[in-house]
């Protein structure tokens, strides 16, 4: 009896280990029915002025681009509390402007102060 509930108690951890490592990703948003990693570069000294890198373009471009700008917006309200953003390279911008490097695109932008 005690080695079922040992094994039971285990799994649960287990599981609860895996929603943390990012294997269940239940709650992600998805972009054009795609999930995508980003990340978001930025100077300790000026978080306003970023960079939003966004893997795994060949899934759906234009999901890609959604997501970039769905990070950017995330970072924007965290650091400003605004969603106002002064693009250089945004999601509307010409693919050229935005060239495809190992599978991923960077936008690059500024939040507005308040």
């Amino acid at each position: 009896m005690m080695g079922r509930v040992f094994c039971i108690l285990a799994l649960v951890a287990t599981l609860g280990g895996c929603e943390r490592a990012g294997l269940f990703k239940s709650n992600a948003p998805t972009f054009d029915g795609q999930r995508f990693r980003t990340k978001v570069s930025t100077e300790r000294s000026n978080r306003q002025a970023f960079a939003v890198t966004v893997h795994g373009v060949s899934k759906s471009p234009e999901g890609a681009r959604a997501a970039g700008a769905h990070k950017a917006t995330q970072h924007c309200i965290q650091f400003y509390g605004t969603s106002d953003i002064d693009w250089v390279v945004g999601p509307e911008a010409e693919p050229a402007a935005m060239p495809v490097v190992n599978d991923a695109i960077t936008l690059r932008g500024a939040c507005r102060d308040v």
